[in-house]
């Protein structure tokens, strides 16, 4: 019976720091002005985009995360408190953040997470909303080795997470008797992903807090902290 773990990428894997700085540096002094951190506005654009790059997703008309992300850059300002976007900043300003998200970094455990699940005899799969380049350059700049085929994107798919037909789609990849774990550092991630079969694993390397009594029906069967913490867990409770 083979073992697997399918990873979340953005955020999990992945830290969103390098799309801050890249924010700081871009349109640091212009947003303060407005008493905005580069911060605070990286998360509203990037929450924005994933609120409707989902609803799209369930309307039936999927349309890839950045191109959307993209479209949301200057209704981010305006929502943030910049009464004229479109005269406060520019669309080279909005390429250069945008260049930033895809220069993000992986953690610095997840290639030992990555090692000590394949030495515990687990298979590693990543599935993500992002697309198949931007993703495999995160691991190759970072020198962790994934392959291609290892990597699921729902650009491939036509379904967003957290659709559970996108989950039931990376399910299905797998051998019906094997052990199936997901893990991720977004409970509302996991919590879906449970809802397919998964076995649920959270690390707390994004969020902090997981905010169960939010996610009541998540079958969430490991809380960690580092992801290799999470990943010791998965380990410890794939046994016997």
């Amino acid at each position: 019976m083979a073992k697997h773990v399918v990873f979340d990428i953005v955020g999990t894997c992945v830290s969103f720091d390098a799309y801050y700085e890249t924010i700081e540096q871009v349109m640091g002094p212009k947003l303060g002005q407005h008493h905005i951190t580069a911060k605070h506005f990286g998360f509203t654009w990037q929450t924005a985009a994933e609120l409707e790059f989902t609803f799209l997703s369930v309307a039936g008309s999927y349309l890839p995360y950045k191109d959307v992300m993209r479209g949301l850059f200057y209704r981010t300002l305006w929502m943030a408190g910049v009464a004229e976007p479109t005269a406060f900043a520019t669309d080279a300003e909005r390429e250069a953040c945008l260049e930033g998200y895809a220069s993000l970094q992986l953690r610095a455990d997840t290639g030992a997470c990555f090692r000590r699940l394949r030495d515990a005899g687990f298979t590693v799969w990543c599935f993500t909303t992002g697309d198949m380049q931007r993703v495999k350059g995160y691991f190759d700049r970072g020198g962790v080795d994934l392959p291609p085929g290892n990597i699921v994107s729902c650009d491939g798919l036509g379904v967003a997470k957290p659709a559970l037909a996108a989950y039931e789609a990376v399910w299905k990849r797998l051998g019906e008797r094997d052990v199936k774990w997901f893990a991720a550092a977004h409970m509302w991630d996991v919590a879906a992903a449970t809802k397919v079969g998964f076995r649920g694993a959270w690390s707390a390397v994004l969020e902090k807090e997981p905010c169960l009594d939010v996610f009541r029906d998540a079958k969430m069967e490991v809380v960690a902290g580092s992801l290799l913490e999470m990943a010791d867990a998965i380990i410890s409770k794939s046994q016997g």
